[in-house]
């Protein structure tokens, strides 16, 4: 089914490969549920729902596309689920589900029509590395605000944290342990950080065992499932809320393909991702379906390359992380049981991997450099990934409009800044 012998590799070699890949992301299935409970939502409900997205869209990744690749819910997209959606513009989480179903329909008719690589083409690159960064650097804010090293100020805004709380104190023990096991190249070193930080947190009474056995039925999905609101599908809000969504899921995704696939040496001679179409087409659906289960925008996750590194290259390696995927649904109070001050140092630390994009910025163009410094500055501080791109992408257009470099804009671009423009109108005016 999967061709090994055309990709010179072995059952063995893939499925270490799908193990490894797992063993880095599995960290999501105690991230997501965290960052979304903060919402409103059951977490207990969500740690099923992370999990059957993550299963839907890793399984379709190997058996359409036939790539190496993981899917689960998105980091990043589920804080502007939580944080900007809910408790920034104020609307319920059914609402922000909605927007999330509705990316998924998009997205499916998108890419049967192959206008999401239009649309990805048309977005400058350095925009795109800005994007990443800012959302890095985001993830890291909340990361840090969850296990109360940084905390509200009424005179600065925000200042350092009680030092010598239990909390913070076993996240700072957290971001070390996986700091030293990433420089040692450990596989699995965010889940064995949150994992230590976790025991660490009992006899100082910040992790809650749980009196039930560790091994049990999944929880059920009925607080979250299918849980839509449809009667504000057709306002502004909605609008701006889905492009958002699109946008940032659009990116992450495709930069994920190319990046991982390059390593690998999937890419063709023009640079280009055969079968990019079924890859793309996985992820709108499991977006779809995650949206019912009751989960944020499923996307590609870059730990699939530790995976690739271990010598992956098949579907057969997606295939293994989905098994392994449903394993971990019998172990749910495992993983609800982990505190937030545990899973901050994954948060900080997968913001730090989000940063690494910085470094391909044209810093010597100010006409580049200015609306990916603006982008990645105006997320942390405005606690909006929407606000974020909304600056960086209307400060390019200006920018370039203003030097007479009109060339350099695509036709889409004008048309996703004058969308912005709208945004700013109904927003402010």
């Amino acid at each position: 089914m999967f061709d090994l012998e055309r990709h010179q590799t072995t059952v063995r070699r893939e499925i270490l490969a799908g193990i490894t890949t797992f063993m880095t992301m599995a960290y999501i299935l105690a991230v997501n549920p965290s960052i979304l409970s903060k919402a409103g939502m059951d977490i207990n409900a969500l740690f099923t729902a992370t999990t059957l997205a993550a299963i839907v869209g890793t399984l379709l990744m190997a058996v359409l596309a036939k790539y190496p690749f993981a899917q689960a819910p998105g980091m990043g997209l589920n804080a502007f689920f939580a944080y900007t959606v809910v408790i920034g513009m104020g609307y319920e989480w059914q609402f922000a589900l909605t927007a999330v179903f509705l990316e998924g329909i998009i997205f499916i008719v998108l890419t049967v029509a192959n206008i999401r690589e239009i649309i990805v083409n048309a977005i400058p690159m350095n925009v795109k590395h800005s994007i990443s960064a800012g959302i890095g650097l985001f993830i890291a804010f909340i990361g840090l605000q969850n296990a109360g090293v940084i905390v509200k100020d009424p005179a600065t805004l925000v200042h350092l944290g009680d030092v010598g709380s239990p909390a913070v104190l076993i996240a700072l023990l957290g971001i070390i342990v996986t700091g030293v096991l990433l420089a040692f190249r450990v596989k699995g070193a965010l889940l064995i950080g949150i994992l230590a930080a976790t025991a660490a947190g009992i006899p100082a009474g910040v992790t809650d065992v749980p009196e039930t056995r560790l091994i049990s039925t999944p929880p059920s999905l009925a607080p979250i499932f299918f849980k839509f609101d449809f009667s504000r599908v057709f306002t502004p809000d909605m609008l701006i809320v889905l492009f958002t969504f699109l946008f940032v899921d659009m990116f992450d995704t495709v930069g994920t393909l190319i990046g991982v696939a390059d390593k690998a040496g999937m890419l063709d001679e023009e640079g280009n991702l055969p079968r990019a179409k079924q890859a793309l087409f996985a992820d709108s659906v499991a977006t779809t379906v995650g949206s019912i289960f009751g989960t944020s925008t499923v996307t590609t996750y870059v730990e699939s390359a530790s995976g690739v590194a271990e010598g992956g290259r098949t579907g057969m390696t997606a295939f293994t992380v989905a098994v392994l995927f449903g394993a971990a649904l019998f172990f749910a109070p495992v993983f609800t049981m982990i505190p937030q001050a545990a899973t901050a140092p994954a948060l900080v630390l997968v913001g730090l991997f989000m940063l690494t994009p910085v470094k391909y910025i044209d810093l010597d163009d100010y006409t580049e450099a200015i609306p990916a410094f603006l982008t990645i500055i105006i997320m942390p501080l405005s606690y909006s990934i929407a606000e974020g791109i909304v600056f960086g992408m209307l400060s390019y257009v200006l920018l370039k409009v203003l030097t007479v470099r009109f060339r350099e804009i695509s036709w889409m671009m004008y048309i996703i800044a004058g969308l912005f423009v709208l945004k700013l109108i109904v927003d402010y005016v």
